[in-house]
């Protein structure tokens, strides 16, 4: 029997910037086993392939000639623990921030610093989301995915995923192949919370919460985030648009000596990851637009679409404002969101 497959389906709906473009065909994917299926059916091949999960890092350049695979896989669920940690899974359609908050109803914490992250669960440690001191890798116990090759359900653990800033194996030489459909935490059994950040801080102390609880340092990051950062059911966008550049120690002292103010964070191999939102704002692109699209005015490192912008309007804008931060400070910006 033929997979029930959509044609001509629009995708602005599915995208969070915004963005038109259709899909020749469309398959709404809910449960492993219905891909599997898929897969081994061989009514894939020879067809290009695009996976599509919330939508929220993803820029649409236009109209696909193919077949999108939208993988909405419901599910959570405490699956086990040790001494330690609760083992908890959700299917890859979960919506994070829901995931994020129901686990911490449970009495499981771990996540809250990922509080209010668009997206799915999914996307997660394709593209090791991170905020506030935390990275999901940290957090991170297995996954399964579908290999689009074989049609094999397989699973991947800490070291398979190849964890880096903002990085993973499936944004490089898994990318396009396999299509992640749930996935385990570890989430500690002694928590501690993680409050350095100023912002962080700064909000709890004006709440006057000395010893903060999961729940309460989760509030905290949502009212930090949505100070910052626009609704995307307000005005289209995909949350930071650009990376945090990392630089070598030596064009950092550089830096530096002109750029006193410059916010950054040393790491652990010596290089220095600089604030991309001021090399933005500093570069005269904070509330300028270009066309259609702009930088937030709130947040620089926010690209927003004031209506009818296009992924074309996107990609033109992108460049301006890279091509400005290089001129003035010889860095590079690399976009997080994936081009489609």
């Amino acid at each position: 029997m033929a997979f029930p497959f959509q044609t001509d389906v629009s995708l602005a709906p599915f995208n969070t910037f915004g963005l038109p473009g259709t899909a020749k065909r469309y398959a709404d994917i809910r449960s492993a086993s219905q891909l599997v299926k898929l897969v081994r059916s061989g009514e894939l091949n020879g067809d290009r392939v695009v996976i599509l999960g919330g939508g929220s890092n993803v820029l649409l350049s236009g109209d696909i000639d193919g077949t999108v695979l939208h993988i909405r896989i419901p599910g959570r669920e405490l699956i086990g623990g040790d001494d330690d940690y609760h083992f908890v899974r959700a299917g890859a359609g979960e919506n994070w921030h829901e995931f994020v908050r129901w686990t911490l109803t449970m009495g499981w914490p771990g996540l809250e610093n990922l509080s209010l992250i668009p997206g799915t669960v999914g996307a997660a440690p394709v593209q090791n989301i991170g905020a506030y001191g935390l990275e999901v890798c940290e957090r991170f116990m297995i996954l399964e995915a579908v290999d689009l090759k074989s049609g094999a359900l397989m699973s991947f653990d800490f070291k398979d995923c190849h964890f880096g800033y903002r990085d993973s194996m499936f944004k490089h030489e898994g990318a396009g192949r396999f299509v992640i459909t749930s996935v385990t935490f570890r989430l500690p059994k002694r928590w501690t919370a993680l409050t350095r950040y100023v912002d962080v801080a700064r909000e709890l102390a004006t709440r006057g919460i000395i010893d903060p609880k999961p729940l309460d340092v989760s509030d905290t990051i949502m009212a930090v985030r949505s100070r910052k950062l626009p609704d995307p059911a307000q005005i289209g966008n995909v949350g930071s648009f650009f990376k945090n550049p990392v630089v070598d120690a030596r064009h950092y002292a550089e830096l530096l000596a002109t750029f006193p103010e410059i916010p950054s964070y040393k790491q652990i191999d010596g290089s220095v990851k600089i604030a991309a939102g001021w090399l933005i704002d500093q570069a005269g692109w904070k509330g300028r637009a270009l066309g259609q699209v702009g930088m937030y005015e709130h947040q620089a490192l926010v690209m927003v679409n004031h209506g009818g912008a296009t992924g074309q309007d996107v990609l033109r804008l992108a460049a301006a404002v890279r091509r400005d931060v290089n001129d003035r400070f010889g860095v590079s910006l690399e976009m997080e969101p994936a081009l489609i």
